[in-house]
């Protein structure tokens, strides 16, 4: 269990590893704030596409064999950043990088939940949600201190990520893969089937809206930040951004890690509670050109992210049956990086007709109102199931 966790930690470096580098990339192929959002869209692009195409992949063939090919993908990923001369290479760069994290994803989380000794889906979801969100938090302070005080700022990071992935693939190779599976054909193996189950559908709906206003948040700092820090604070270090960004996951890591496990849908509610202030306290450090609300903002914002993340993901997977967890999983980060890509992408077009801090605004609103959302319905089907046994 433990072992997979290290492989959810190892290949999430690389969705946040060129987050400190974006600005140094901008610099030496002069795109635009849109362009940077659109390079990160195609990471998303890739993500959705492999959950869609693969996400029930590990039910039938095993977690060990998809997690080990999702491997190599962001080997080959880090092999084309490597290589990276104009704006154009880093499109199938990150998507890649994408596909990789995606494929890993559902696959990883999955088979920590059958190695977890008690099946404790509780447990699994947070030592999961930890491995996820240190992965993310490391991977721009790994990034932002190579560039700024190591050679080749673009190529080392690549370099030591290969490296590191290489590793821990040799460890993932040992650890047994015991799953569910069904005798499928080639063809129906890889054929575009990914649903939420029928009788789940209704519960589903309460983590896919929060889980979305969360990673809106998770998008932001890991697309824009350092370019808010080089515009608004005119801060240009790129370990300062790597340790902001890497700052927010990592608050989430040590909120998942030392807050008690509770009723989810209860920590859900919190959760996005301490998400609004959080995203206002950014806008306003923004206007302000204060490091000292941005650290605040950050830490508010990412032990908020971390919790929801968790609670999201314990929901699905109480409701995930056995044999389609993968699947559902699946379905699930596809809300995650919708979260994660559309609002970022809208920031970037705003940001071109209007002022930094109003396109930053008109986010914090948005991500405001998934959370009202996710409220909402968290509370009405917390109420429903209250008046059901109350019935019965």
């Amino acid at each position: 269990m433990w072992g997979v966790a290290l492989g959810i930690t190892g290949i999430y470096l690389l969705s946040t590893l060129p987050s400190p580098l974006y600005v140094l990339y901008q610099r030496a192929f002069g795109f635009s704030v849109i362009t940077l959002t659109v390079v990160y869209a195609f990471y998303v692009i890739g993500t959705i596409a492999s959950m869609f195409l693969f996400g029930r992949l590990s039910d039938q063939i095993g977690r060990r064999p998809v997690v080990l090919v999702a491997f190599g993908i962001a080997v080959a990923s880090a092999v084309v950043f490597l290589f990276v001369s104009s704006t154009v290479w880093l499109f199938p760069a990150r998507i890649l990088s994408g596909l990789a994290i995606a494929l890993s994803a559902g696959a990883s989380t999955a088979w920590v939940t059958e190695l977890e000794p008690h099946h404790d889906t509780a447990k699994a979801s947070k030592i999961v949600i930890g491995a996820n969100t240190l992965g993310l938090g490391l991977g721009p302070v790994l990034s932002g201190v190579l560039a700024q005080f190591a050679p080749a700022p673009l190529v080392l990071p690549y370099i030591v990520f290969a490296i590191i992935i290489v590793i821990v693939g040799a460890l993932v190779w040992r650890i047994p893969s015991a799953t569910l599976r069904t005798k499928q054909s080639g063809a129906q193996l890889f054929r575009p089937h990914l649903e939420v189950p029928r009788e789940i559908r209704a519960r589903f709906v309460s983590p896919a809206i929060g889980t979305f206003a969360v990673f809106s948040v998770l998008g932001y700092y890991t697309a824009l930040i350092p370019t808010l820090l080089s515009q608004a604070l005119h801060n240009r270090n790129h370990a300062v951004a790597g340790a902001i960004v890497g700052g927010l996951f990592l608050a989430g890591a040590v909120a998942v890690a030392v807050t008690p496990l509770i009723d989810a849908r209860k920590e859900l509610i919190v959760s996005l509670l301490a998400l609004i202030p959080g995203v206002a306290l950014m806008v306003v450090a923004e206007a302000a050109h204060s490091m000292p609300l941005l650290i605040a903002a950050t830490a508010i914002g990412g032990a908020a992210s971390g919790i929801g993340y968790r609670c999201t993901l314990q929901l699905v997977n109480e409701m995930a049956p056995a044999d389609r967890r993968s699947q559902v999983v699946s379905a699930y980060m596809i809300a995650c990086y919708c979260g994660v890509s559309l609002p970022v992408v809208g920031v970037g077009v705003l940001s071109t007709f209007t002022a930094s801090v109003t396109a930053d605004a008109i986010f914090a609103g948005v991500v405001v109102l998934f959370a009202i959302g996710a409220l909402v319905t968290a509370v009405t089907f917390s109420a429903s199931r209250r008046s059901h046994r109350a019935q019965a």
